[in-house]
């Protein structure tokens, strides 16, 4: 029982024994201070083991961040670049067949967008447009009254940008004279 504990442990294998590795504090000129020849080879392996470990996962979590932004940009300029496409086609079904008319005289609300928007008719373009013979694309901020078919195409092209499209025979006017499809 002369054994004391740190012996059993040694002698059980649990612990390794650990020699001094402390020098006396002497002044060694602003170098970092030495280890004894034995140890010092086994913790600059770990220590490096673990740097290289540590940079290896910053290196990786790096070029993995790069790549997702990349891919991220290739996106969003595939996004914007099929809106461009879409648009430009939009422009050249429209162009030369808007309906609008600088002497209408009647006002004809509708919804887009949350807010309650309107375009200027004439007698004749409002029954149409109640009818569904009609429709309205919204075109670089104007409402542009177009016939149905040309209504439809854009719809087929880009939803967003129809405006209004009555369906024929769903609604109309009402008994007190407001188109059935606008909510007041």
């Amino acid at each position: 029982m002369a054994d004391s504990l740190r012996d059993q442990l040694l002698k059980s294998g649990i612990v390794k024994q650990v020699r001094e590795e402390k020098r006396p504090s002497a002044p060694n000129s602003g170098r970092t201070p030495a280890f004894k020849k034995g140890s010092k080879g086994t913790k600059a392996r770990a220590a490096s083991s673990d740097e290289v470990d540590l940079a290896k996962a910053y290196a990786i979590r790096a070029r993995t961040e790069a790549n997702e932004r990349k891919q991220a940009e290739r996106e969003a300029a595939e996004q914007a670049r099929l809106k461009r496409e879409r648009k430009q086609k939009i422009q050249q079904l429209l162009q030369g067949k808007a309906l609008n008319k600088a002497d209408a005289e009647h006002v004809r609300h509708f919804e887009y967008g949350g807010k309650i928007r309107r375009v200027h008719v004439d007698p004749a373009q409002l029954a149409a447009l109640n009818a569904g013979e009609l429709g309205i694309v919204q075109q670089a901020g104007r409402y542009v009254l177009v016939e149905r078919a040309i209504a439809e195409q854009v719809r087929d092209i880009d939803a967003h940008l129809l405006a209004l499209l009555v369906e024929p025979g769903a609604g109309g006017i009402g008994d007190d004279g407001v188109p059935d499809d606008l909510m007041w």
